[in-house]
């Protein structure tokens, strides 16, 4: 058990001391110099690469640089390679360290939304780790160390984060290559600029086609439907987003409705946390303000979101029951 914590604690030291170092000095990392370095390697210079891609990635070195200098001293689709490996190799280190630092005690000590987020991350496995890496919300780096805290297996994390890292990898070598060809002169510049162009333009595009993807629409239902359904007790919770004035006004509101206006929604995420997973129907005086609640449930990853078409208007022209 000693030796277990004094190895933790000197694995910290050494990884605290390699960011601050390579922070102090993050400066002198540039395209020149990694050029110059690789030259120096021979015929070792690929591996010298990868290594050092995942020391720096290790270490919260940006890896942009890297990429866009593979692709130029070796060419775009070896370039992608080494820099897609060596970013693999590094995040699975980062993502080991992590686990070996504090994997255990984040199991044991987690909880509250801390708990529900591990949770939640454990439960998309590899999804969740394919979106992060498509998706980059969060610091490429930091990412690394935050899953090595929840149960993600292993290799759900390396086969996703290699797969979902490639068209960034590829597009960033490319634009290297393009580069230098231009620096040199060389053949085919607008070509080769306008393939630059175009996978950068997809790496981009990628991110907002996984969200609108990982993002279910919200679906509709009719007041009859809902009506029938809260008789037979089949509908978790119905969120009813006007203002309290509009809630108690006359229009009425659904009996056993929960009033969060949509102003507040967002801080009550908390209190609707229980029906993440279990349905919740919406409602206003429209539909208008429920589809922009949905949106916002929709982000916070809730599922079986439905908006009640009409609205308390709907409902009431159906002669429905209602509390005011």
């Amino acid at each position: 058990m000693k030796t277990a914590k004094l190895l933790r604690g000197l694995l910290l030291v050494a990884i605290l001391a390699g960011v601050a170092v390579a922070a102090s000095r993050g400066g002198a990392l540039n395209a020149a110099a990694v050029e110059r370095l690789v030259a120096s390697a021979g015929a070792t210079a690929p591996l010298l690469f990868v290594l050092g891609y995942a020391i720096a990635t290790v270490f919260f070195i940006p890896g942009s640089v890297l990429t866009l200098a593979a692709g130029a001293l070796f060419g775009p689709v070896a370039g992608a390679f080494y820099s897609l490996t060596g970013a693999t190799l590094g995040a699975t280190l980062a993502f080991l360290v992590a686990r070996f630092l504090a994997g255990a005690w984040v199991v044991r000590k987690a909880g509250g939304r801390l708990r529900d987020f591990v949770q939640g991350v454990e439960a998309e496995g590899w999804r969740f780790v394919a979106f992060v890496r498509l998706v980059p919300l969060f610091p490429f780096n930091l990412v690394n160390y935050a899953l090595g805290l929840t149960r993600i297996s292993l290799v759900q994390y390396v086969v996703a984060s290699y797969l979902c890292m490639l068209p960034g990898a590829l597009a960033y070598a490319y634009l290297g290559f393009a580069g230098r060809e231009a620096a040199t002169g060389g053949e085919g510049l607008l070509q080769k600029g306008l393939i630059a162009l175009a996978l950068l333009a997809t790496a981009a595009f990628l991110p907002q086609l996984v969200m609108r993807l990982r993002r279910p629409p919200a679906g509709r239902t009719d007041a009859a439907s809902v009506s029938q359904r809260v008789g037979q007790n089949e509908i978790p919770v119905i969120v009813d987003v006007r203002g309290v004035d509009e809630y108690r006004g006359e229009l009425g509101h659904i009996p056993g409705s929960l009033n969060i206006p949509l102003a507040e929604l967002a801080a009550a995420l908390p209190r609707l946390e229980p029906y993440r997973d279990q349905g919740i129907v919406l409602v206003c005086r429209t539909d208008k303000r429920s589809a922009q609640a949905a949106e916002l449930l929709a982000r916070a990853g809730f599922r079986g979101i439905e908006v009640l078409e009409g609205g308390m208007e709907q409902w009431n022209r159906l002669r429905l029951s209602v509390n005011r």
